[in-house]
């Protein structure tokens, strides 16, 4: 078994992303893996094992594809500006395989933006 492969994300708070993965049974990339019955599943974490969690959209598409998204909606509970994520696939035998993981860099947005503090200060016109 090897270690997964390495893929950082760098967003930009609040756009939607999608990337595709093609699986391979060989490092030539000539031999597709057969994903028939696999869920996939990513999440971006504060930190491995932390509790600010924010799960990614994934579908398995044959042969050997898998599709993970962040839509624009997934940022609603998301104030971190960085940390880890991975993707890992669950074989119908039960086997669970982590095939890409990384560190996450976010850029705060400005339209749309919240203040992360909660606290609001206004000028008020005399």
């Amino acid at each position: 078994m090897s270690l997964p492969g390495t893929y950082s994300l760098a967003l930009y708070r609040g756009d939607s992303y999608a990337w595709r993965f093609l699986v391979w049974n060989d490092d030539a990339k000539t031999d597709p893996a057969d994903l028939a019955g696999v869920t996939a599943k990513a999440e971006i974490r504060d930190r491995p094992g932390g509790s600010s969690i924010m799960p990614l959209v994934c579908t398995v598409t044959q042969p050997n594809i898998v599709n993970v998204e962040l839509t624009a909606g997934l940022w609603l509970t998301w104030q971190l500006l960085s940390g880890a994520w991975d993707l890992q696939l669950t074989y119908p035998s039960g086997e669970v395989l982590t095939i890409v993981a990384g560190s996450v860099t976010v850029t705060a947005d400005v339209t749309d933006s919240t203040v992360s503090s909660g606290i609001r200060m206004f000028a008020i016109p005399r």
